[in-house]
């Protein structure tokens, strides 16, 4: 029998990541834990909309944070993501060539 937790775990790990400013974090915090300042100067969002988003990944157990002085510092759980993102970006790549 499924884990239907297991399952809804993974089905919010997932909607945490559907969105592109979301996966551009993701993108970004595969060289390493980075704050909100980098994310936005990198990603050209305002400050208020990284954090949001920085706030739904981690809610849905997909980020850690450490605190150092003022500052907060984001990276990923799981380092594992990484390999499911590339995964789908092999998968979706094939896709648009085909």
């Amino acid at each position: 029998m499924i884990d239907q937790e297991l399952l809804q775990q993974t089905v919010r790990c997932l909607k945490a990541l559907s969105h592109p400013t979301r996966l551009g974090i993701l993108c970004l915090l595969r060289d390493g834990e980075k704050t909100v300042c980098e994310l936005q100067e990198r990603l050209g969002c305002t400050q208020s909309n990284i954090s949001q988003h920085l706030s739904i990944m981690r809610d849905r157990n997909v980020l850690t944070t450490r605190k150092e002085s003022n500052q907060v510092f984001y990276d990923v759980k799981n380092p594992e993501l990484f390999r499911v993102l590339d995964v789908i970006r092999e998968v979706y790549c094939d896709f648009q060539a085909a």
